[in-house]
Order: C-alpha cells, then sequence, then structure tokens
C-alpha cells in the first residue's frame, strides 16, 4: 500500500518538539479486508484482542498491525469502529449494568451516547507508527501528558482558531477519540478508560486525542511558531513566590509602557513591516513625502552599536573580540554567523539590542510629537511581528508582494541564485502568515504608479484614522 506523501520527516520533528514517549499511531479503517495484505511489514495478533492492546502493540513496542472481526475479542471494540453491529443486549442495557451502572435504564442511556461508525462500510482496521510511512492514515493517535497535550491543543488553535470540546462518556473512551474523530472531522481527544489503562496499558499521566490526518500539518506548523515564541515542552516553571514577571512574554505586563507610547493626544504610530525584498522602504519613502515622520529600526539597530555605546560593550563582553573588525566597529557578518547557528545566541544578542532599540524609538517618538501631537509617525520594523510589537502601534501596514516577485527582487538587487534568494525568504515569517497581524496592506507587486496610488488612498485612511482617535484615550 504507497503513501502519498513522506511522513517522516513531520512526524520526527513532532517528536522532538513534544517529546513523545510512545509513536504516533496512523490509523485507518479498509472497506475491504483483501488489503491489509497490502500494507509492508503487516502483522496479525496471535489471540483475540482488544482494540487498546492493538493500539499499545503499534505505539510502544513498534509493530505494525491489521485486524478484521475475526481478530476482536468483543463486539465492544468491533462495534464502535463499524466492523460489526452492536446487539440487542448491549443496546437495551442489560450488558453496561452488569458492572458500570446502577440500573439497565442508566445502561441504555450510556450505550446510546457511545458514538460509533455505521456498520456496513468497513471490514478491517489497519494501524502503524506513522513515522514509516505504513499508508496514508485516515486519522492519528497521539498519547501524551496533560502538559504535552495543552501545547498540542494550543498549536491546533493557532490558525483559524475555534473552541475545542471534548467529551468523555466513561468506558469505552476509543469512541470518544477515534470514533468522534472520524464522525465530526475534528481533533478529539480523552481520558483512556479503565479499560485502556489495563489492558492497552495507558499509564496514569496519560491523555490521547485522534487528529485527522489532513491536520497534521496544521498541528505541527502551530507547534513550531509556539516553540519559535518560546512555548515548550517542558515547560519550566518560574515559581509560585517569585518575581515572575521577566518570565512572562513582552506583551504582558507593558501597559503602561504601551498607553506611555500611544500617548492621548491626535498622533497616530503607524508600524510598517513585511518580509524580504517586499519594499518597505519604498513605501516608507513614499509615505515621508505625504507627510508621515519616518522611525527607520534598521538605522536605529546600527546607531545603538557604535563602538563605546552600552549594547556595544555587552555585545563584546559576550562574543569577544572575534565579533570586532578592525575599526572597531562590529563584524556583522561575522555575528550573524553565530546566531544563525544557535537559538539561545540569538536570544542573547535581542536581549542586548531590543531594549537600546526601544529607548531610542521612545525618544524619536517624543521628539516628533513635541513638535507636532498631531504627527503620523511611522516605525518600519521588518521584524514587527516576531518581536511581538503589535500592541506598541495604532495600526499595523502589511507591505506585501508575492513570493515570486520577492526572488525575482533578490536575485537582482543581491546577484544571489535562486536557491539562496529562496533560502532568505523562507528563513522567515512568511509573509501570508504576516498577513493575518496587520489591518493595512499595501500590495507593492506591481508598478511602482500602481503603488503609489495606493500609498495616497492609505494616506486619506490614515488621516481618517487618526481624526477619530482625536479626544479619545487610548
Amino acid at each position: 500500500m504507497s503513501t502519498t506523501r513522506d511522513w517522516e520527516q513531520p512526524i520526527r520533528r513532532m517528536e522532538r518538539l513534544m517529546r513523545l514517549k510512545s509513536f504516533p499511531v496512523a490509523f485507518k479503517l479498509l472497506e475491504d479486508k483483501k488489503a491489509l495484505s497490502d500494507i509492508p511489514f503487516v502483522r496479525r495478533v496471535k489471540n483475540k484482542s482488544t482494540l487498546c492492546q492493538m493500539i499499545n502493540l503499534v505505539r510502544n513496542f513498534d509493530w505494525t498491525l491489521g485486524a478484521d472481526i475475526d481478530d476482536f475479542m468483543s463486539v465492544v471494540c468491533s462495534s464502535i469502529i463499524g466492523l460489526s453491529d452492536t446487539p440487542d443486549y448491549m443496546k437495551d442495557g442489560t450488558f453496561r449494568s452488569i458492572v458500570w451502572t446502577k440500573s439497565r435504564a442508566d445502561a441504555k442511556k450510556y450505550e446510546a451516547a457511545i458514538p460509533r461508525l455505521p456498520f456496513g462500510k468497513y471490514e478491517a482496521v489497519a494501524l502503524a507508527p506513522l513515522v514509516y510511512n505504513p499508508f496514508d492514515p485516515d486519522i492519528v493517535l497521539i498519547y501524551a501528558n496533560p502538559a504535552q497535550m495543552i501545547l498540542l491543543i494550543n498549536a491546533l488553535q493557532f490558525e483559524n482558531y475555534e473552541v475545542m470540546q471534548f467529551f468523555c462518556v466513561g468506558e469505552s473512551s476509543c469512541s470518544d477519540v477515534i470514533a468522534r474523530c472520524y464522525l465530526d472531522g475534528k481533533p478529539s481527544l480523552s481520558i483512556p478508560c479503565y479499560g485502556e489503562r489495563r489492558y492497552g496499558h495507558a499509564q496514569d499521566d496519560e491523555l490521547v486525542m485522534a487528529i485527522p490526518a489532513a491536520m497534521m500539518d496544521k498541528a505541527l506548523r502551530g507547534l513550531e511558531a509556539l516553540y519559535s515564541r518560546g512555548i515548550r515542552y517542558p515547560i519550566s516553571y518560574a515559581g509560585a513566590e517569585a518575581d515572575v514577571a521577566g518570565a512572562f512574554p513582552a506583551a504582558y505586563g507593558m501597559e503602561d509602557f504601551i498607553k506611555m507610547l500611544r500617548g492621548n493626544d491626535e498622533r497616530l504610530l503607524l508600524g510598517v513591516t513585511g518580509s524580504i525584498a517586499t519594499g518597505k522602504s519604498t513605501i516608507a519613502e513614499m509615505l515621508e513625502e505625504l507627510g508621515a515622520r519616518t522611525i527607520d529600526f534598521d538605522i536605529l539597530s546600527r546607531v545603538v552599536v557604535e563602538p563605546g555605546k552600552p549594547a556595544w560593550e555587552d555585545i563584546v563582553a559576550y562574543f569577544g573580540k572575534q565579533v570586532l573588525q578592525a575599526d572597531q566597529t562590529l563584524d556583522r557578518e561575522k555575528l550573524r554567523e553565530i546566531v544563525f547557528r544557535d537559538l539561545e545566541q540569538k536570544k542573547k544578542l535581542e536581549s542586548f539590542l531590543h531594549p537600546r532599540i526601544s529607548e531610542e524609538f521612545i525618544k524619536m517618538v517624543d521628539d516628533y510629537t513635541r513638535k507636532d501631537p498631531t504627527a503620523i509617525i511611522q516605525a518600519v520594523v521588518p521584524l514587527l511581528i516576531e518581536t511581538n510589537m503589535q500592541a506598541f502601534f495604532h495600526n499595523i501596514l502589511m507591505v506585501y508582494a508575492t513570493e515570486e516577485e520577492q526572488k525575482r527582487r533578490l536575485m537582482a538587487r543581491d546577484g544571489c541564485s535562486e536557491e539562496m534568494a529562496m533560502n532568505m525568504i523562507r528563513s522567515q515569517l512568511a509573509v501570508e502568515e504576516k498577513k493575518g497581524y496587520c489591518d493595512l496592506i499595501i500590495d507593492n507587486s506591481g508598478s511602482e504608479q500602481e503603488t503609489r496610488k495606493q500609498v495616497e488612498k492609505l494616506w486619506q485612511k490614515l488621516k481618517k484614522l487618526r481624526q477619530e482617535r482625536k479626544g479619545r484615550s487610548v
């Protein structure tokens, strides 16, 4: 049985990001049980088994398994995944009332609440560690502790957010996970039941989630994005009695700073961002011609590291004189090589730069607004989104260009190869993703004349937005 994609790389990455203890399980229902023989290295269980035993053999024993109705010890399992019908003695509550409920009436309600796949469509089930590319799964089962699971939930909610609802019927929790995921087409999480812990060896701290295979890339993108923002597993403890302000993302606890920066006058702060070679500087120049005041963070980043300044001293003290050129200015290429390879080194460098850049930024805003309280101030910040500066500005402008246009401009500007241009583009947050954070967009993919028309229209809108702010508090 062939696969339509290579699952190994994304699954290995997910295993590392979540630090999973067992394999994510590829789960597929087959309409023809003969198709089991097409799966590489497939085994059949020697004894009649429960579904949770089979899942355990896959995720912990590294097996690839196939099963049909004859391999299950009870219709309790097979009826949930549609391989058998639900017998009358279960529907009327007789079966569940023997152990799990006080009365047949309660047990009948219990049975009615259990989600099941319709009988008659499927003849077999296949399960395997997804990392080995055994087949294209319908859904993927992931077992993890609660801390790992909340990060997975956060990852799935990172784009196209929606509240996630989960259920627990009690025993037969596989119905909450597997059947609901099939029926609803959404991720489904539950608590492994008594049976899965006794027979399937689910551990005390484990939860289980089923994710539609089509959503696995979304989950991985979310995990990667959260990781880049410092949201990782294991979750480090800040301390119940400690001052945790330093452990929070920068957006927390900055209300007074944001209020001061935005002011209570008629100023309007516009954050201008985009990706490499989208034309941020071109748009900024056009806005400046129309009357905007400009603060360029690329220039600020050079000003704060001039020889002898505090940021320069911190950088040299930490990275050593290897990052200096003969004239004592920073060797930016050398520094870039160091931090490109090491995320922690990059964070250290940012800790030296960002506070000093913010200080210069505040000074320039104060200077502009002291001279003109109605100023429209544009701050050109290439990494505005990546450095979580969104709250500093009343509005955020995204300078957009297609990836093809970015590539063309980079190759013409820097004389680099197509491969190098694409590597540079993809090393940054994608422009399509940045769009979601911005309320104003200029498409700079076309001619200068087309762009200028957009900028002139934007300028009128900015003046209108400034007028709407008049007399309002931030």
